[in-house]
């Protein structure tokens, strides 16, 4: 079930969105995404959030600015079983164009994107990182 995020998901959110960023990026060091925590756990309510739940336990989840998808992140155990698809699926019945930017070295969640209709618009650097990234767009 994909339902919208409510505050006393906050925690398990936050484990989710950290144990993903540092198993997905291991060009970029833990303590990054550690820093980091903190400051997202505080900012990321303040985004369209949508978690993908089963049997009352929340498996992964989509984070949305307007129409720029922050990220989607899935459990370590529930990753490539259609969650991350579901969740986008879900948010692009509503949203057109759709846009987000990831990491070339993070080839899994490239080809993700790809098979699922986005388009590479340019080549950039994550400034916070210095690691290349794709700007990609998705439009209905």
């Amino acid at each position: 079930m994909i339902r919208k995020f409510r505050m006393d998901d906050l925690d398990t959110v936050m484990k989710i969105w950290l144990e993903t960023n540092i198993a997905a990026h291991d060009f970029i060091s833990r303590n990054y995404w550690q820093g980091n925590y903190e400051l997202v756990k505080k900012i990321l309510p303040e985004a369209a959030i949508f978690v993908f739940e089963k049997d009352d336990v929340i498996l992964g989840f989509i984070g949305l600015t307007e129409n720029y998808i922050a990220g989607i992140f899935i459990d370590a155990k529930s990753q490539s079983q259609g969650i991350g698809k579901a969740l986008l699926d879900y948010v692009k019945k509503s949203h057109s164009p759709l846009s987000l930017q990831v990491y070339k070295k993070n080839s899994c969640a490239v080809r993700f994107y790809l098979r699922e209709d986005f388009v590479v618009l340019n080549e950039q650097t994550d400034e916070n990182t210095g690691e290349a990234e794709f700007v990609m767009n998705w439009t209905k």
